[in-house]
């Protein structure tokens, strides 16, 4: 079968073998997968070694099916998945913590999603897979599991209602991450150094948008201004830098929230102790989603709560790197390889 495989520092297409269904679960043919920034991550940095096939917000077709009845699937679904599921019974599971469970972090998909097929467990289909509804294109649907991520997150901060909610970074996660508060009740805003993305967050329901600026200080005060003057009740970093920590400061109220889900590298500065003890704040991150965020997810795009509609670029398995480096170069917003 055909693949995008990490090969001397580059991604090419070659065939490799194609996976077979010889335990309990599912081969599924990819239809198309979305390029998450995980992926680009993972290949900038050599995180991922060579031979490894990226790519996990996967749409496929059930072609061979082994799995309890129960279940509900049958061959020929289309549907859309997550890759990961936890044990639910150990320490991190009973704690609600499913993306630290150790079964979590070592199941996944076999290969992964830049492939013409994967093989997915029975598990997966207890707790991932998801058929897709009739009203929502391969695309959209392909955007369940990063929303699921973003809903992750949302939960996790446990906002109060109707919270005043800023969002920096308005790349797709950021972008997602702003309709998930939306569907949840809250008001927010959303900052962002680039035009096409704070108007692209406005006509998607923000609340508010606001031009980032090198004046920190001036972007806070406007951000208080269309929020509340003590200061936002809860800031999401979907973008992480020096800057990025300094603007969180200066725009989240005392005894306020802050999420994090974005990594930056190790020697960029973070938040000081006296910030957090003084002011109250509360710190957190947010990961993977549970099999719960992930069903939610899809009941947000498949009612509308949550619209992705036109954001993406179509590229083809052959131009898997070419779609890492136009994202990087932000010629385009998100990219999704078909098939």
């Amino acid at each position: 079968m055909r693949a995008a495989v990490i090969e001397n520092g580059k991604i090419i297409e070659k065939e490799i073998k194609k996976p077979e269904l010889t335990t309990k679960g599912a081969l599924i043919k990819v239809l198309g997968c979305g390029l998450c920034g995980s992926d680009i991550v993972k290949f900038r940095h050599g995180i991922s070694k060579d031979g490894t096939v990226l790519g996990h917000e996967i749409i496929g077709e059930i072609i061979e099916l082994n799995a309890d009845e129960k279940l509900g699937f049958r061959v020929g679904d289309k549907i859309a998945m997550g890759h990961h599921y936890p044990c639910f019974d150990c320490i991190y599971c009973k704690g609600e913590n499913y993306s630290m469970c150790k079964t979590f972090k070592a199941s996944n998909i076999i290969p992964g999603g830049f492939a013409q097929y994967i093989l997915a467990d029975e598990n997966h289909l207890k707790h991932t897979v998801f058929k897709v509804p009739d009203n929502l294109t391969d695309i959209e649907a392909s955007f369940m599991e990063p929303l699921s991520c973003c809903i992750r997150a949302v939960r996790r901060a446990e906002l109060k209602p109707q919270s005043k909610v800023l969002v920096i970074g308005l790349g797709s996660i950021g972008f997602l991450m702003g309709q998930a508060l939306k569907a949840y009740g809250h008001t927010v805003v959303g900052t962002d150094l680039a035009k096409d993305r704070l108007q692209l967050a406005k006509t998607h329901g923000f609340d508010c948008v606001i031009k980032s600026s090198s004046d920190v200080k001036q972007t806070a005060e406007e951000i208080k201004l269309n929020s509340q003057e003590e200061g936002v009740d809860a800031v999401f970093m979907t973008s992480g830098s020096d800057k990025t920590f300094e603007l969180c400061l200066k725009s989240v109220r005392n005894g306020g929230t802050v999420l994090i889900f974005s990594s930056v590298p190790e020697d960029e500065a973070g938040f000081s102790n006296n910030d957090i003890y003084y002011r109250e704040l509360k710190i957190l991150g947010s990961y993977s989603p549970a099999p719960s965020d992930i069903k939610q997810a899809m009941e947000f795009l498949k009612t509308g709560k949550v619209r992705v509609k036109d954001i993406s670029v179509e590229y083809s398995l052959s131009d898997v790197q070419k779609a890492i480096e136009d994202t990087l170069e932000h010629k385009i917003f998100k990219a999704y390889i078909r098939l």
